[in-house]
């Protein structure tokens, strides 16, 4: 799947889908509450109510950059919350290379937060040794976020994720700490949606006029464009998470800009509309 915005593309590479089994992170999105939401289906719902969700990387190509933003769960990685996302064994790294961007391809790695999701294919066990799976790229990292994630003594599952994934890349060298609201390059920038975790950020894409918003996890499925009150069970501090979902809904509705979902299935981008008392994503 593939977005063009003017100079800009946006492919995506998946490494998992499923359907049902959210209630762990959206526990309001009951069959109930999703069923009435006629615009959810087929994407992002199937006719039962469940949720349809990714986990998905993708490759933003400027006129001189090759990004990779987040890097999914990864291979190998142990001590992961959820049973099915420890010790995977998948091909996300061929499936990368098929589509042509084999991993020494990549100039950068831009992780939009550093939560388990979204850190995983920084790294990848070599002997017995965490190395970087993109050994030419610059890895950007908020620096708020690390700060934060770093100095946090109570989250063991947060320790582990840093252990694997992020520490190997800061001492090889090939870290580079960035600003909530950091423009990379004349294309690419930075812009703060706070709460989900204190650093998250979405990444803009502006050119020839034509523009998109790689979303991150500010909103994890469209039922949040729907019910924006709705927080998920991972965000660090749901007040806030809702104050950066009803101010950027407020900012995008109407607009022509290109929503791209970072855990949206299916369709996985759209424009966000005005629907009534809230809003919806129109694919």
């Amino acid at each position: 799947m593939k977005w063009t915005i003017g100079d800009v593309t946006v492919t995506k590479i998946v490494e998992l889908e499923m359907t049902g089994g959210t209630r762990f992170l959206l526990p309001q999105a009951t069959r109930e509450e999703i069923l009435p939401i006629k615009w959810l289906q087929p994407h992002f719902a199937d006719e039962e109510g469940r949720l349809r969700m990714s986990i998905h990387s993708f490759i933003v190509e400027t006129p001189d950059r090759r990004i990779v933003v987040d890097t999914c769960l990864g291979n190998d990685k142990k001590e992961r919350r959820i049973p099915h996302w420890n010790d995977r064994d998948g091909p996300f790294l061929a499936d990368l290379a098929a589509a042509g961007f084999p991993a020494e391809s990549i100039d950068t790695v831009l992780c939009t937060h550093l939560h388990v999701d979204h850190v995983g294919w920084n790294t990848r066990l070599v002997d017995g040794k965490w190395v970087p799976t993109f050994p030419r790229a610059q890895y950007l990292m908020g620096r708020t976020e690390y700060e934060h994630w770093s100095s946090v003594k109570d989250r063991p599952d947060m320790a582990h994720i840093l252990a694997d994934s992020v520490t190997p890349i800061v001492e090889a060298g090939l870290a580079t700490m960035v600003e909530t609201n950091e423009r990379i390059c004349d294309e690419i920038s930075l812009i703060p949606t706070l709460g989900h975790t204190p650093g998250h950020v979405s990444v803009m894409i502006q050119s020839k006029g034509e523009q998109a918003m790689i979303t991150g996890d500010f909103m994890h499925h469209p039922c949040q464009i729907a019910h924006p009150e709705w927080s998920t069970l991972a965000d660090s501090d749901a007040d806030q998470g809702i104050e950066t979902r009803r101010r950027m809904f407020k900012r995008l509705a109407g607009t022509p800009v290109l929503i791209i979902g970072t855990h949206f299935a299916g369709a996985t981008a759209g424009r966000l509309v005005v629907d009534g008392n809230s809003y919806r994503l129109d694919v």
